[in-house]
C-alpha cells in the first residue's frame, strides 16, 4: 500500500540499537509446529452448525461467553454472569477460527524462515478454503457473532471473535509473491478483507464496537488496521492511526499508564494484557517514521512507554499485583506477550526483550490462546 510501511528495518526499526533475531529464536518452535500443520486439512465454519443461529452455513456463529441459563426460568432469555465462560455455548466456529489462524500464521512463520515452498502451498489450501471457495468459505461479516439466546441473535462485541484474522492478514503479505499462491487467489483473498472492513466500518454493529470504551474498542482498531493494510485502504489507516491518538489513548490510559476500564472488570490483569497488546500491535501496524504511535505523547505525559511500565512489574512477577485477581485462568497469564517484543525494539529497552524471552510461547490453555492472538512474532519483525 502507498506511503504505508511497516514496522521493520526499513522504518522505525533502523532507528533502534536492539536487534532481535526472532527468525533463530524461533526456528525449532516454529518448523516444529509447521511440520505438524502439513497434516492437518483446511475445515472451516461450514464444517459445524448450531441451531441457535440465525445465520446460514457460511455464517460466522457463536454465544455471548458470560451468559448462562436463568436458573428460575430455564428455557428463557439467558443471563449474564460477568467473567464466568459458559462451557455449554456454541463455539465450533470459534475454534476453527483459531485453529485456521494457527495453521496458516505458523506455515507463513515457515516459509518466511526457511523459503520452503510446501508451507506455503498447504498455508494456502487453507487461505482458499476459508475466503475462496464457494463450498466452504466464510461470509463476510459478524451478524451472528456472541448471540444470547432470547436476546440477540448477534452483537458489536462479536467482533472480537476475529482478532485471529489480524495474522492471516499478515500472513498474507508474507506469502504475496510465492508461486503457490496465485494473482487470482491473493485476489480474492483481499476482496474478502476489503468487503469485511467495509462491513466493520459501516453496520451497525461495526459502529457499536469501534465506540467501545474498552478492549473492545481498541481491538476494533488493532483489526481495521491490519485489514486496510493488507488491502492498502490508505485512508482506514489514516482514521486508525488518529483514533489511536484522540480516542483510545486519552480515553483509556489513566496518569499512571493503567487502564481502568479493564481493572475494574472481573479479570483485571487479563483484560489490562489484552488491551496492551492491541495497543502495542496499532503502534506496530500504524507507526511510520514521520508519525511514530510508539512515542507519541499526550500533553499531560500519558503514552505507550506508560502503559508498558506500568504493566511491566506485574509481568516479571505477577505476585506483586496490587489488584483483585481474575475469576478465572489467573493462573495461566503471562505468555510471551508480543507487547513485549515490540515495545523493547521500538522503545529501545532490554528489559522488555529479556522478558519477552523468558515467557511461554506456546500456550495450551484455550481461554489464553483466544486472547493471544500474535503468535509468530517473526511475522512482525525483521
Amino acid at each position: 500500500c502507498v506511503g504505508i510501511v511497516l514496522f521493520g528495518p526499513t522504518s522505525l526499526q533502523s532507528q533502534a540499537s536492539i536487534k532481535v533475531d526472532v527468525a533463530t529464536i524461533d526456528r525449532a518452535r516454529v518448523l516444529s509446529g509447521a511440520e505438524r500443520y502439513l497434516q492437518e486439512p483446511p475445515l472451516t465454519v461450514t464444517a459445524f452448525s448450531c441451531p441457535r443461529s440465525a445465520g446460514g452455513v457460511h455464517e460466522y456463529f457463536s454465544e455471548g461467553d458470560y451468559w448462562w441459563p436463568d436458573p428460575k426460568n430455564p428455557e428463557g432469555p439467558y443471563v449474564q454472569r460477568d467473567g464466568m465462560s459458559n462451557p455449554d455455548n456454541f463455539n465450533k466456529h470459534r475454534e476453527m477460527m483459531q485453529r485456521f489462524c494457527k495453521a496458516v500464521s505458523t506455515l507463513a512463520a515457515a516459509y518466511k524462515i526457511t523459503h520452503d515452498e510446501k508451507f506455503a502451498a498447504h498455508a494456502v489450501r487453507h487461505l482458499k478454503a476459508w475466503f475462496v471457495a464457494d463450498s466452504t468459505k466464510m461470509f463476510p461479516h459478524l451478524k451472528y457473532a456472541q448471540a444470547i439466546k432470547g436476546k440477540f441473535t448477534g452483537r458489536g462485541t462479536g467482533i472480537i471473535d476475529t482478532i485471529h484474522l489480524i495474522e492471516i492478514a499478515r500472513s498474507v503479505e508474507v506469502l504475496s509473491g510465492s508461486p503457490s499462491m496465485s494473482t487470482a487467489e491473493e485476489s480474492a483473498i483481499k476482496k474478502w478483507f476489503a468487503e469485511y472492513l467495509a462491513w466493520m466500518m459501516t453496520h451497525q454493529y461495526g459502529i457499536d464496537e469501534r465506540d467501545a470504551k474498552n478492549n473492545h474498542g481498541t481491538w476494533w482498531v488493532s483489526q481495521a488496521a491490519a485489514f486496510a493494510h493488507l488491502v492498502g485502504d490508505t485512508a482506514s489507516l489514516s482514521f486508525c492511526r488518529t483514533r489511536f491518538k484522540t480516542v483510545l489513548l486519552p480515553n483509556q490510559m489513566a496518569a499512571n499508564g493503567s487502564f481502568p476500564e479493564e481493572l475494574r472488570r472481573t479479570k483485571p490483569y487479563n483484560y489490562s494484557l489484552f488491551n496492551l497488546e492491541g495497543l502495542a500491535l496499532i503502534c506496530q501496524l500504524l507507526s511510520v517514521p514521520d508519525d511514530n504511535l510508539w512515542e507519541f505523547t499526550l500533553s499531560d505525559g500519558r503514552n505507550m512507554r506508560k502503559g508498558i511500565e506500568f504493566l511491566y512489574p506485574y509481568i516479571v512477577d505477577k505476585s506483586k499485583w496490587p489488584y483483585p485477581k481474575d475469576v478465572m485462568y489467573f493462573e495461566y497469564f503471562p505468555v510471551r506477550q508480543p507487547s513485549l517484543l515490540f515495545a523493547g525494539i521500538a522503545l529501545n529497552d532490554q528489559r522488555y526483550i529479556e522478558a519477552w524471552k523468558k515467557l511461554d510461547p506456546d500456550p495450551t490453555n484455550a481461554e489464553v490462546q483466544r486472547n493471544v492472538p500474535i503468535r509468530q512474532p517473526v511475522l512482525w519483525v525483521d
